[in-house]
């Protein structure tokens, strides 16, 4: 058995995605790659550029050459656009909506695939771990171990606000939920590559389950993917 291993993590958004993704790639000294913010970094600079998510002629020419790319130094991960640390301006309510309507776009999902894919097997030293809403299904269907995170609407609502209060962002939490369950209808419906859990996905409900011990479990299923005991 090869020691490369992919793992995908799906789920919507406020599921844990991002936090788990960032903790287990950190602890197998993995690849982490956050599809989510390609996504979003697409939006910002379409919302830039004044393409709008509609325009697929002109999504298609920005994405021919976007130079979308990670770093991590410690446990501190960044996103770039460019020169440009993108990281935190791909976080605000406006870019999450505009990234779920722009990632709806034929063009723009044929490009970051295939950035995606190019990313997890040219970063796939030991291994690489994928999050986002499609990674079982579209962009590695066979990769080794497969996620599907899940949680209540109020708790994910709850997580999302709290990650746009600690950022300075004047949001109420009711606002926050019904964004969050705007953001669920649009990426489950549509047309290409929606949000779906797949069938042989293992899944996990982090509700009421404290992220440590969710990321043991996760821990345990990469390692016996590797082949080892547990």
């Amino acid at each position: 058995m090869s020691d490369k291993i992919i793992v995908a993590i799906d789920g919507p958004s406020g599921s844990g995605k991002s936090t788990l993704s960032k903790m287990l790639a950190q602890r197998l000294d993995f690849v982490n790659i956050d599809t989510g913010a390609m996504y979003r970094t697409v939006a910002l600079a379409a919302a830039r550029a004044g393409i709008e998510s509609d325009d697929h002629p002109a999504l298609e020419r920005l994405c021919a050459d976007l130079p979308i790319r990670f770093t991590r130094v410690g446990t501190s991960e960044k996103v770039w656009l460019g020169d440009e640390d993108v990281s935190a301006a791909i976080r605000t309510p406006e870019m999450s909506l505009l990234s779920s309507a722009v990632s709806a776009s034929p063009a723009v999902r044929r490009a970051m695939l295939a950035l995606q894919r190019r990313m997890g097997v040219n970063g796939c030293g030991a291994g690489v771990v994928l999050e986002g809403r499609d990674i079982g299904t579209e962009v590695f269907p066979n990769a080794q171990v497969k996620f599907y995170l899940c949680a209540s609407d109020a708790e994910r609502g709850r997580r999302r606000y709290a990650q746009l209060r600690q950022t300075g962002q004047d949001v109420t939490l009711e606002q926050t939920i019904a964004e969050v369950l705007e953001r669920d209808h649009a990426d489950k419906n549509r047309e290409h590559a929606p949000l779906r859990q797949a069938h042989d996905a293992i899944v996990i409900d982090s509700t009421a389950v404290d992220m440590e011990e969710i990321l043991e479990k996760m821990l345990r299923y990469v390692q016996l993917a590797q082949g080892k005991k547990v």
